[in-house]
């Protein structure tokens, strides 16, 4: 290893950019003495909404609560059965499950990666409740699609959106959509390392719908629909602080150069990673790239060459939840999703953040192709 160490993600670099106005929203919220719902929590909860273009937004005290919140919101339960994605982290497939309700697991596009419309399709039974969306790597899945055929058959639609904060595609009119604006709800992660991203934990979730809006207000807070009345069954203790609405506050308005940073860096890999044996990201004009995701059929020992060269590499994720063993109820073997655990057996994510400079990127490329070719 003759080159500096490039990890695989610095929140450091970003945080010390934005430090000032960092340390000044904290500041305003400890002077403020209110710490829990309050103005704060209200001025992000609108102005997250406006930017994903849509009327309501709740915060929650996570992306795996927004999830499991906004399934409750729909009264889905045992008995129901709702339509995901087996590649993702198998958070939503947790949240389904926690809800008494059976995911049906099904295979993915293989150059989006995101859920395929025909196998949603072909997955329907007169017990779907929704179909389940996760906007995988930065990258929409195919909306006009699969709110087609959410509307054709009386179905919600709940977006996992946790990495795909800014992220669109055009709709029926050739305008721009955000993730958030597609679906009846839609559920984000402000984990660190997203695209947007606060100091710890929090979540949100976005929907024009004003009903479900306050049921989620109360499901967020016990069930509370005034102090100690609780009525509705399925509450919990999951609230949006007011220092990480603060904070992401600030964050949102960098938002937008970040993802532009993002997509600079992906197209420098792309430059530079052109002609290696290797599957590269589909572009598409709304992808936000929260990671960057090559795909080898040696891909653990890339893997392996990439450590030794001090880069920073992970996979995400490399057991998709049908072959978990929390579900082998659910029936699914080996081969039941073959799109789905090829992928899984070949992709790589590569150092990619808003920070990374040039010269970084340039040396991870010339650690590839040196492994490659």
């Amino acid at each position: 290893m003759s080159a500096q160490p490039i990890k695989f993600g610095d929140l450091k670099r970003q945080h010390d950019a934005i430090r000032t106005e960092i340390d000044a929203a904290i500041t305003r919220v400890l002077a403020s003495g209110w710490y829990i719902l309050g103005q704060e929590v209200g001025a992000f909860e609108q102005e997250f909404a406006d930017y994903c273009g849509v009327a309501y937004g709740v915060g929650v005290a996570s992306g795996a609560d927004a999830l499991y919140l906004a399934l409750t919101a729909l009264d889905v339960g045992p008995g129901d059965e709702i339509i995901t994605a087996a590649n993702a982290c198998m958070y939503q497939t947790a949240a389904i499950v926690q809800t008494g309700v059976r995911p049906v697991l099904v295979d993915v596009d293989p150059t989006t990666y995101n859920l395929d419309p025909p196998a949603i399709e072909a997955a329907l039974t007169p017990r779907t409740r929704a179909i389940l969306p996760v906007h995988l790597y930065g990258r929409l899945a195919d909306m006009p699609a699969i709110n087609a055929i959410a509307e054709r058959h009386g179905l919600a639609v709940i977006e996992d959106a946790a990495q795909a904060h800014g992220a669109w595609i055009v709709d029926a009119a050739n305008r721009p959509r955000r993730a958030g604006a597609w679906g009846t709800l839609a559920c984000f992660s402000f984990y660190p390392s997203k695209n947007l991203g606060a100091l710890g934990d929090g979540g949100m979730v976005v929907t024009n719908n004003a009903a479900l809006v306050e049921r989620l207000r109360r499901l967020r807070q016990y069930g509370w629909g005034s102090k100690y009345v609780t009525v509705e069954v399925g509450g919990r203790n999951s609230r949006l602080d007011e220092l990480q609405a603060a904070i992401l506050r600030v964050k949102l308005r960098h938002l937008e150069c970040w993802n532009a940073a993002r997509r600079e860096r992906a197209a420098w890999y792309a430059e530079l990673l052109t002609s290696a044996p290797l599957m590269l990201p589909a572009d598409a004009p709304g992808h936000v790239y929260h990671l960057y995701v090559i795909a080898s059929d040696r891909r653990d020992d890339l893997r392996s060459h990439l450590t030794a060269e001090g880069i920073g590499c992970d996979i995400h994720y490399p057991i998709p939840a049908h072959l978990q063993p929390a579900y082998a109820d659910l029936g699914c073997r080996p081969g039941a999703l073959p799109q789905t655990e090829q992928l899984a057996g070949r992709i790589l994510s590569l150092p990619l953040y808003p920070e990374l400079t040039r010269a970084e990127v340039e040396q991870v490329a010339a650690a590839v192709r040196t492994f490659t070719g």
